[in-house]
């Protein structure tokens, strides 16, 4: 649980960046003109004719009429003085079409704005390049594609140009922008320029240039032979995930004086960070963050008098955070996190830094070591120091932070009890983890401001009635989205005070030590994606009214004492995972579970289910299709304090392979059907071999007959299978050589003959896999295949005598059989009272057949279990 930072690099970087970039450009539509000039006529014939072959989805151009004054449309600006059209602002206004070459006739436009368009993946107009009069050309956004028409470094007056964020533009090189003799804001963001490799010194050419943004352009050098780069007016330089894959150059530090910004981040550089980047005096912000950079932070650090922003996060720099960065004055924003910095932290670290407001010390070996009445001298909005060292007292410092509105101090070494003061020391708090501490609290002494929209306290020592803590009527006001309350020791049986928190969309209470049944009210949590109540004492049926919770993407009601798989779970049609593990199910799997066609995970081990597998499973189209789209089980919370996200990542129990591993992040990765250990029986249905996509299939310890699916080898996408402990027979499919990502096999203790196909896969694993199969043969079994069981499933060929002596045998017997038959048949026909007796002890044999089969069965699996021990 975190930032998401590529978003908060970026979002840190606009911050200070929009307010410049709205000065330069109107981001808005003109009502009615400020001038009685009326336009151009030759002017207003250009316009109608790019209108017409433009596409407006939107009627932005609808005030574009023959009938008015084209200096009042929408998005046109005149001169005052000679009335001809001088500004076009068609910022995002879902036009898209062709451009026409009318815009020549408009010889006075010096500003053209077409960012935030759609003219689908159609090349830059090389006629663009013949209006000599533009001193300002957006084209960010416009979904553009191919070659940049060199034409454009016609543009000897353009001073703005942006070409950012296009589908997939490119250049063969960059000769043609000398031409750009006046450019002072160069955005090629997202362009490819990896065919150029001397855009280095191409850009430092410019003699007026201000600001240069190259994110993402695929630049693989910045040349770190060179001694000097003279960008002389350079004020902005911007290069974030390019793949420069080496040291900063030595360059950087004879920068212009006057450079306010530097981004390098996630560029894949290494090395020392040097320490002369430090003498950039007027440097107020510096992004190098997610990169290989190791050794120390440069105490010369403290020579930034001006640095607002300084972010060395994600890297591999070591040793102690220097003592002067408590110099900065006017550092606003810190972040040092993921790093292997090691020491203590304490109040000299922090002596002037009165401005800081975010600070981000995560996933470092720090000890954060400050006296108990120490009052820093900022107000926090954002802390997240998860994983270093902050315990073992609860930090009473964070009493004085009143701004505070996001909090992580999970995996902190916190223990003891959380003081009163905590739950509601500000109003503003939007975020809290403080998961996997020793932390006790009665839950009854929580309080949530209307603020709080994720409360993660799992894995801690919360105590009392769960109840104590829903039903409260301080906090029936609660805008909560995200509440993990998960491994603690709440007790009791759930509230039925559900209706009170149907701002929720992730609930985990699982081990715990609740009790009772679900209540009927949680139907009320209709905004609610996952369901997590495993690990428990929960009984009895899961309730229909959850059949509102329509928005259900998993459910976990594993390890607990339930009723029955209910029927209309075939309703939540929005479910990814449905794990109901060891929790006591009875009855039959329904088939209304394959209308699940979204279903990824189905995990119903364990449990006393019944029956056969259904044979619909094929409908299950997420395990048997390639997903046509990407999901998450990432939750993003809204994070008020700045436009970025914090996110609660969801984790599950899942024994793919036999034992238990916590997914995350690569959940999502996962196809999985577990129905290991239950009575279920009949066959493996066929039509399971259409589930192309899945992963991990575990069918083990039931009573399955019948054979394994001959085409079984077209699931390539197979990892795992273990279907061991069944009654299955017949030799093993020959398809089965096919899986070549398989890495457990289990086919041990059925009643598999024949010879093991041959391959790499197949003969990799142990024989304990196969063992339990008398007259199953081959490597790497120790028992090697004779010619009798090879033909074993072959029809015996025996002599002609034998032939005949067989056939007048056969034919004898099927003469007297027909005429008992009969003769049976005659007599139950024709007396009522035999024909009754008959049927009635016809059926108590089936009975008794059937139940001494059960039996058997039952006795040969506890046989086995016994063996295996």
């Amino acid at each position: 649980m975190a930032a998401s930072f590529a978003t908060l690099h970026h979002v840190l970087f606009l911050v200070w960046f929009l307010p410049i970039a709205f000065s330069l450009s109107f981001f808005f539509f003109k009502a009615e003109s400020i001038s009685n000039v009326s336009c151009n006529e030759k002017d207003k014939q250009a316009l109608l004719t790019l209108k017409r072959g433009l596409t407006d989805q939107e009627h932005v151009l609808s005030s574009w009429s023959d009938h008015k004054d084209c200096c009042i449309w929408a998005g046109v600006f005149c001169d005052k003085k000679i009335g001809r059209v001088s500004e076009l602002h068609l910022y995002n206004s879902r036009l898209g079409g062709e451009i026409s070459g009318s815009l020549l006739q408009l010889e006075h436009l010096n500003y053209l704005d077409l960012s935030f368009n759609d003219f689908n993946c159609t090349p830059i107009p090389t006629f663009l390049g013949s209006m000599f009069s533009l001193t300002h050309l957006d084209l960010f956004g416009a979904n553009f594609c191919g070659l940049i028409p060199h034409q454009l470094g016609n543009l000897s007056s353009l001073r703005y140009l942006d070409l950012g964020n296009n589908s997939d533009l490119y250049v063969d090189n960059l000769c043609w922008m000398s031409g750009l003799s006046a450019i002072q804001y160069l955005y090629l963001s997202s362009v490819d320029l990896h065919r150029e490799v001397d855009w280095l010194q191409i850009m430092s050419k410019f003699p007026s240039l201000l600001e240069l943004h190259l994110y993402n352009c695929q630049l693989d050098s910045l040349n770190p032979s060179l001694g000097f780069v003279n960008f002389t007016s350079l004020r902005v330089l911007y290069l974030p995930e390019n793949h420069f894959n080496h040291k900063i150059p030595n360059w950087f530090s004879n920068l212009s004086t006057s450079l306010l910004r530097l981004s390098l981040y996630d560029s894949s550089l290494k090395g020392n960070i040097p320490p002369s980047i430090f003498n950039l005096e007027k440097l107020e912000y510096l992004d190098l963050g997610l990169n290989s950079l190791n050794g120390p932070i440069p105490s010369s650090v403290g020579n930034l008098s001006r640095m607002r922003t300084l972010l060395l996060d994600q890297n591999q720099l070591n040793g102690t955070i220097p003592k002067s960065l408590g110099l900065l004055s006017k550092l606003e924003t810190l972040f040092v996190g993921k790093n292997s910095l090691t020491g203590t932290v304490d109040e000299g670290h922090f002596r002037k830094l009165s401005k800081l407001k975010e600070l981000y010390m995560s996933e470092a070996p720090l000890f954060f070591n400050v006296n108990s009445n120490w009052v820093p001298p900022f107000q926090l909005g954002y802390a997240s120091m998860s994983s270093i060292k902050i315990g073992p007292n609860f930090p009473s410092w964070l009493q004085s932070q009143r701004s505070l509105s996001f909090l992580d101090m999970s995996m902190s070494g916190i223990s003891g009890k959380a003081p009163g003061w905590f739950w509601n020391w500000t109003s503003n708090i939007t975020y809290i983890n403080l998961s996997n501490n020793h932390i006790e609290c009665d839950v009854s002494d929580i309080f949530l401001s209307s603020t709080v929209k994720m409360l993660n306290i799992a894995n801690n020592s919360f105590y009392g009635p769960i109840s104590t803590f829903l039903c409260q009527k301080k906090i029936r006001k609660n805008k909560l989205e995200v509440l993990d309350a998960s491994n603690n020791l709440l007790s009791e049986e759930l509230s039925h005070c559900w209706k009170y928190w149907q701002s929720l969309i992730h609930l985990n209470l699982g081990s715990n030590n609740l009790v009772g049944g679900i209540p009927y009210s949680m139907g009320a949590l209709v905004n609610l994606q996952s369901l997590r109540l495993q690990n428990n004492s929960i009984y009895g049926d899961i309730p229909s009214s959850l059949k509102k919770c329509s928005n259900l993407r998993l459910i976990d009601m594993g390890n607990n004492h339930l009723s029955i798989i209910p029927p209309w779970i075939g309703e939540m049609t929005n479910l990814l995972v449905l794990r109901l593990r060891s929790s006591e199910f009875k009855g039959y799997i329904p088939q209304q579970i394959c209308q699940l066609s979204s279903l990824r995970v189905l995990d119903l081990a364990n449990n006393s289910l019944s029956g056969s597998i259904p044979n619909c499973f094929k409908n299950i189209s997420a395990m048997a299709f390639p997903a046509s789209y990407d999901i998450s089980f990432s939750y993003f919370v809204p994070f008020l304090y700045w436009d970025i996200y914090a996110f609660y990542v969801e984790n599950v129990q899942l024994a793919p392979k036999g034992n238990e591993m916590e997914y995350q992040e690569n959940l999502k990765l996962v196809r999985l059907i577990d129905l290991s250990s239950n009575n279920l029986f009949g066959s493996i249905p066929t039509e399971i071999s259409n589930l192309s996509m899945l992963r991990f299939l575990n069918l083990s310890q039931n009573h399955l007959m019948g054979k394994i699916p001959e085409k079984i080898g077209s699931m390539k996408e197979l990892e795992s299978v273990d279907l061991s402990r069944n009654h299955l027979s017949g030799e093993i499919p020959p398809s089965m050589s096919n899986l070549s990502f398989l890495s457990l096999l289990d086919l041990s203790y059925n009643n598999l003959s024949g010879r093991i196909p041959s391959s790499t896969q197949l003969q990799s694993f142990d024989a304990l896999r196969y063992i339990g199969n008398p007259q199953l043969c081959g490597d790497p079994l120790p028992k090697s295949c004779t010619i009798e069981e090879q033909s074993l499933n072959k029809s015996p060929i025996g002599s002609v005598e034998d032939d005949s002596e067989n056939s007048s045998f056969y034919i004898g017997m099927g003469v007297g059989f027909a005429t008992g038959f009969w003769a049976i048949c005659g007599a139950l026909f024709f007396n009522r009272t035999w024909r009754h007796a008959y049927f009635r002890f016809a059926d108590e044999i089936k009975d008794w057949i059937y139940v001494t089969t059960m039996i058997k069965m039952n006795l040969l699996e506890k046989l086995r279990v016994c063996l295996s021990k």
